[in-house]
C-alpha cells in the first residue's frame, strides 16, 4: 500500500470545516428518523434534545465558514423566489384537495 505523505495526509482549515459541516447534517437526518421511529416518549425526547445540539453544531460551523469565506451564499433572485412561493402555494392547495 502506498505511503502519504504528511501533507496530503492531513486536512486544511477549509477541508476540516467540511468534513464537521457534513457530518453534523448527517446527524440531523439520523436524528430525524430516530425521532419519528422512537417508540417510546422518553426515547423520542433523548433523540430530540440530540437533535437539537447536533443543530446548534452545524449552525456554529456553518456560520464559521461564511465568516471565514468558506461557504458563499448567493442572494437569490425575486423571481426565483417568487416562483418558488407560488409552487409550495399549489402544492399546499393539491394535498388540501387530497
Amino acid at each position: 500500500m502506498a505511503k502519504l505523505s504528511k501533507m496530503e495526509g492531513s486536512l486544511n482549515e477549509k477541508d476540516s470545516l467540511t468534513d464537521m459541516l457534513n457530518t453534523e447534517k448527517m446527524l440531523l437526518d439520523s436524528y430525524s428518523l430516530a425521532i419519528k421511529e422512537g417508540c417510546t416518549k422518553s426515547l423520542r425526547s433523548q433523540f430530540l434534545s440530540c437533535f437539537t445540539k447536533a443543530q446548534e453544531n452545524q449552525f456554529t460551523v456553518f456560520s464559521e465558514m461564511k465568516e471565514k469565506g468558506y461557504y458563499k451564499l448567493m442572494p437569490a433572485e425575486k423571481q426565483m423566489l417568487d416562483q418558488k412561493s407560488e409552487d409550495f402555494i399549489k402544492m399546499g392547495k393539491e394535498i388540501a384537495q387530497n
